[in-house]
């Protein structure tokens, strides 16, 4: 708890007398009138719930210690109140938002006139939290060089291992109208520190260094640990109460920001006022940055298949084009070699057409598949050969003019592809039963195109391969995106996850498209594969696996082993491999090369997957 403030006292006192001696005769108005004179602190603006008391009211001479000042981005600065209440639900720390760069300094005692706000970081409908603070400032500093108020410290001690409360439901669900609880609830707790002065000891990063300079550590090392360091998104109940995000105040032309990996330490004090942002909510805005040990994590690399099993890949290459410098091509096709070990069909996800995001009408992505294909050959692996329909134009989502797309390289030294009558973007390829076995009628087609699911989305790629004699069938996807969704520190709890509804409706066209090749033959072999954009434990994964349908061979691996991107701090599954019932033996792999590390090729993780048809 924090220290008691006299002003309690003292406000007690002057309503007590008020009451002794009839001032306040009951009236509400005239109990806030007697205590008018009272200077209004920090704290009284902050108030115990996350919208201020005050907020759209001007108030005059607040006084404060400045903690921090930004030149760049939201400029402003912070100040905080050294002589706390002892209520642990208001904050002792607020935002100064002064537009042009400020002129204070840290240690500045000052005084700010100005209008309380709740400012919302990336606007009203994206269901993040607000920032309390006083714009339009008049600011008066008092005296310079003064001790800064001790920084509170966030540790595994003082975070609550639970989340959040549940919304209002009377509030659409929403938890700005409750009390704070910061003894009870992570969220609450971090909300009870906006605008303060905060640190953190030594803390494993979670979250690799990002092109905008900023990174994720864990003050809960032991919190859903996954093997090779970073925290484990295994439930939407797994929120991990630990992770923090961690920015600079210094400009980058002053103070390089460090280059982390997941794994690696940020060693020593960590200290700065705690912001929050539409990029990851709280953030520790560091004054003082701790440094960074680096730790022993490699890229994977995958073991190769025998002669006898047929390895399947999907790759999510991130907006691959031919204007990409060369090293972008090199680097994948790399990858594909060494860290894949060549699998004998890869899926690709994500290549653009032949000019990328130039929005000319281009649909074809020849050149961009000559360029990876020789790329990888150069770097010693297969001359694969690809199968792939063109979009039409726009009408796939992903960056304008870019009309990305699904795209099977295989291996034709180990593998053959069965061409019947290729479809077009509209022709939806379907299931006959030719000698009492399953076949397309159109490979490479694309399934049920036409279907609303998969508007502004990209339609699954399905293709018939022979492996050994073998007939294998092989489904490409790219579900539509989380792009939209509320994050985890929304206002809402819980978040409110729009791009479900989508991803569920293209989850039940594609098993229904399964149930069809089974129903022709119960022991053909199929795999569902791609970047799903969901978890394995989704409703999405769910309506895939239908009926038995499919199995998500990710779950296959250990807990601490499940993911394929990291976002925030989450280690956690988007790309996966489903298998029908008839591949009951396999090996299953995701390949850890880029989610986890500053240096990415793509912002995925492929995943592998072996087994004997």
């Amino acid at each position: 708890m924090r220290s008691s403030h006299p002003r309690s006292a003292a406000v007690a006192a002057l309503v007590a007398t008020a009451l002794a001696t009839g001032l306040l005769a009951g009236s509400a108005d005239a109990a806030e009138g007697a205590v008018s004179a009272d200077p209004i602190r920090i704290h009284d603006i902050q108030g115990t719930t996350r919208i201020s008391p005050l907020n759209g009211k001007q108030v005059a001479d607040v006084e404060g210690i400045v903690t921090g000042v930004r030149t760049y981005g939201s400029r402003g600065f912070w100040i905080q109140d050294p002589d706390a209440d002892d209520n642990d639900a208001t904050s002792e720390g607020v935002f100064v938002f002064t537009s042009s760069v400020p002129t204070v300094a840290v240690g500045d005692a000052v005084k700010v006139s100005g209008t309380v706000g709740e400012y919302v970081p990336g606007g009203l409908n994206s269901g993040n939290q607000s920032v309390t603070q006083i714009s339009k400032p008049t600011v008066t500093v008092v005296s310079s060089g003064n001790a800064l108020p001790e920084a509170t410290a966030i540790n595994e001690y003082s975070v609550p291992a639970e989340y959040a409360p549940a919304g209002d439901p009377a509030a659409a669900g929403s938890i700005n109208g409750l009390t704070l609880e910061p003894t009870r609830y992570a969220l609450d707790y971090y909300e009870s520190l906006e605008g303060m002065n905060v640190k953190i000891g030594t803390s494993r990063v979670v979250g690799a260094t990002d092109p905008y300079s900023e990174l994720w550590v864990t003050v809960k090392g032991w919190e859903n640990a996954a093997k090779r360091g970073g925290t484990i998104y295994g439930s939407y109940e797994s929120q991990n109460t630990g992770r923090l995000q961690i920015q600079q105040l210094a400009p980058l032309a002053q103070q390089p920001f460090p280059v982390a990996n997941v794994g690696d330490k940020l060693t020593g004090t960590t200290e700065g006022p705690l912001d929050f942002n539409q990029f990851g909510g709280y953030t520790l805005v560091a004054r003082t940055l701790g440094t960074v040990k680096a730790g022993t994590l490699a890229p994977e690399k995958t073991k190769p298949q025998t002669e006898q099993e047929l390895a399947v890949a999907t790759y999510n290459v991130e907006n691959l084009d031919p204007s990409d410098p060369q090293e972008k091509f090199d680097a994948l096709a790399k990858a594909v070699v060494e860290n894949l070990a060549s699998p004998d069909i890869l899926a690709l996800e994500e290549i653009q057409d032949d000019n990328g995001a130039k929005n000319d009408g281009t649909v074809s992505a020849e050149q961009t598949l000559t360029k990876f294909t020789a790329a990888i050959t150069a770097a010693g692996g297969p001359a694969y050969q690809w199968r792939t329909v063109n979009p039409e134009d726009k009408k796939d989502g992903g960056e304008p003019g870019g009309n990305i797309r699904q795209v099977f390289l295989f291996n034709p030294a180990r593998v053959s592809f069965t061409e019947r009558a290729p479809g077009d973007a509209v022709t939806a390829t379907g299931v006959v039963k030719e000698n009492g076995k399953a076949a397309l009628t159109h490979s490479p087609g694309r399934i049920d195109p036409a279907n609303p699911a998969w508007a502004d989305s990209r339609k699954p790629l399905a293709g018939e391969f022979v492996f050994r004699g073998k007939t294998v069938f092989v489904i490409a996807n790219h579900f539509g995106s989380k792009g939209g969704d509320e994050g985890l520190t929304s206002h809402h709890q819980p978040p409110v996850r729009k791009s479900e509804e989508k991803r569920l409706l293209q989850a039940q066209a594609v098993n229904g498209f399964v149930k069809e090749i089974l129903a022709a033959d119960k022991n053909a072999n199929v795999l569902v594969l791609g970047d799903i954009n969901d978890f394995e434990f989704s409703a999405t994964t769910d309506a895939l696996a239908d009926g038995g349908a499919l199995y998500p061979a990710i779950k296959s691996l250990p807990k601490a082993e499940r993911y394929s991107y990291v976002f925030q701090g989450n280690a956690q599954v988007l790309d996966q491999i489903l298998t029908s019932p008839a591949i009951k033996k396999f090996t299953y792999d995701s390949v850890h090369i880029n989610a986890e590390f500053a240096a990415q090729n793509s912002d995925h993780d492929p995943q592998v997957l072996r087994f004997r048809p």
